[in-house]
């Protein structure tokens, strides 16, 4: 028996894709020999692939109509089962409808996020589940996963590694705790100056000293951090998404608010 051909919708951000990862990862497991090709912004490409979880990737600027376009066109060709919209969005839903994919998941109204977008869907999920891990993995046992949520563990290509070995070699970093202040919006941010103090005691306790991780407009934030941690001298650290990922792979320690 032929296995199915799914197409899977998460175009972005970085936490709500890995929150993904688990419930496609059961579909893998349920259907190891499954076409399963993961539609996604190209900023994303190299997270999506270093779950190992994917057959390959349908990759497209979706922000752009002549982008938007060039994806439909794409999915047309393909003639996929089963598509599963794990994000929920006029967008996301759209893609899959446009694209002639016969049978379409995604949330009830219940749980969606903009208003109508159930109506592009031929199969609509309710779920009752509190956590977006496990409402993503009921879209996954409505596409026929035999369990909602599978094992993942991601791959961080060496030369990655071997980039962020280097660097903290050179300042005589053995061994780091990441702080990272940031969020998607203030209500998730811990106050900056409280990552500076704990940057600060963390250092007083154990001598291990901390690497601040902050994103794109978030340079004043990371400089309060900074001028907080007094004589802890944390660094700071704003790389590429591969960089980033070699750091936390090696990091004793993670404290952040936002995925």
């Amino acid at each position: 028996m032929t296995e199915p051909r799914f197409l899977v919708v998460r175009l972005s951000s970085l936490g709500d894709i890995v929150h993904t990862f688990p419930a496609v990862a059961a579909l893998r497991e349920t259907f190891p020999q499954a076409e399963i090709s993961w539609l996604t912004h190209p900023r994303w490409n190299l997270l999506v692939e270093s779950s190992g979880i994917p057959s390959r990737l349908l990759a497209g600027d979706t922000k752009s109509l002549s982008g938007l376009f060039e994806t439909v066109s794409r999915i047309r060709v393909e003639h996929y089962d089963a598509a599963i919209d794990y994000q929920g969005l006029w967008k996301s839903a759209g893609l899959p409808f446009l694209g002639g994919v016969k049978t379409r998941i995604g949330y009830s109204r219940e749980t969606i996020r903009e208003f109508g977008v159930p109506v592009l869907y031929t199969k609509s999920v309710k779920t009752t589940a509190v956590h977006i891990v496990a409402q993503n993995g009921d879209l996954s046992l409505a596409a026929g996963a035999r369990k909602s949520i599978g094992n993942v563990t991601l791959r961080v290509p060496e030369q990655f590694e071997e980039s962020n070995r280097a660097r903290w070699k050179q300042v005589g970093l053995q061994r780091y705790i990441v702080l990272s202040p940031g969020g998607g919006w203030r209500s998730k941010s811990w106050p900056a100056e409280r990552y500076g103090a704990l940057c600060s005691k963390i250092y007083e306790l154990s001598g291990i000293r901390c690497v601040i991780n902050y994103g794109p407009h978030e340079e004043s934030l990371a400089g309060i951090v900074q001028q907080s941690s007094g004589r802890a001298l944390p660094l700071l650290f704003n790389e590429d998404l591969g960089s980033l990922m070699a750091l936390l792979q090696n990091a004793a320690l993670l404290v952040g608010g936002d995925t």
